[in-house]
């Protein structure tokens, strides 16, 4: 029962992307907060058919601790989940992506109107520069940055290797850091079309004040913090 869940899910996701997407064309011709504005309509769409179909719903704990001006926000990854749910949870924001995930059909396209850091990550310190140029960019026009410091999708229970993107970007922007933890990996895991109904707890640090602080102290604070969260979790 629980794959045929699955599977209707899948295809109503996709159906609901595609009809989406249709409009991505006329937005953009519009800002980007104006098209943040639009996407913010997708996510609580796909949360509901995750909730109705699959019996999956969400807990945010810590909200109050987003802070009201942009920050860089370091989230653990396990699934396509928190992809949706952050997208509800924080205030405007872009993303730091894989160049490839715009070439998928219809979702790439969604992807590509929310502006994210496109990354080409075979040219390595490359890319470490447009997260940083780019990513200041961002922040100044407004939008938090979001990225996930494993770097890949890692599956429940386990942890990846903490990379310092995103800690540099803080350290170099003055920006605070705020740590997101959660358990989607337990309910909808990697790589998995199966989604098992339960509630997928997100634990929403307090910021992390950057200021004097070098990389590889924020980055091992923000571990420290996720982990701990993952432990409870777990």
């Amino acid at each position: 029962m629980t794959l045929i869940r699955s599977i209707i899910f899948l295809i109503a996701q996709w159906t609901f992307t595609l009809i989406y997407a249709l409009f991505s064309p006329i937005m953009f011709l519009f800002d980007q907060h104006t098209r943040f504005r639009f996407l913010s309509g997708y996510a609580p769409g796909t949360l509901w058919l995750l909730k109705v179909i699959c019996g999956i719903r969400m807990e945010v704990h810590g909200a109050e601790n987003i802070p009201s001006h942009p920050c860089v926000v370091l989230s653990k990854h396990q699934s396509a989940w928190e992809t949706v749910s952050l997208q509800i949870v924080l205030p405007p924001h872009a993303w730091v992506a894989k160049r490839e995930l715009l070439w998928i059909p219809f979702f790439g396209w969604l992807l590509a109107l929310s502006s994210p850091i496109a990354l080409d990550r075979s040219k390595g310190k490359e890319s470490m520069r447009q997260v940083l140029e780019k990513g200041k960019k961002k922040l100044a026009d407004g939008f938090s940055v979001v990225m996930f410091p494993e770097g890949t999708r890692i599956p429940f229970g386990q942890r990846g290797k903490y990379k310092l993107g995103g800690a540099m970007l803080a350290e170099q922007s003055g920006a605070m850091v705020l740590p997101v933890a959660h358990n989607a990996g337990k309910y909808w895991g990697k790589n998995s079309i199966r989604k098992h109904p339960g509630t997928i707890i997100m634990v929403i640090g307090k910021p992390i004040v950057t200021t004097g602080l070098k990389a590889d102290e924020i980055i091992r604070l923000t571990e420290d913090w996720i982990e701990g969260e993952m432990t409870k979790l777990g």
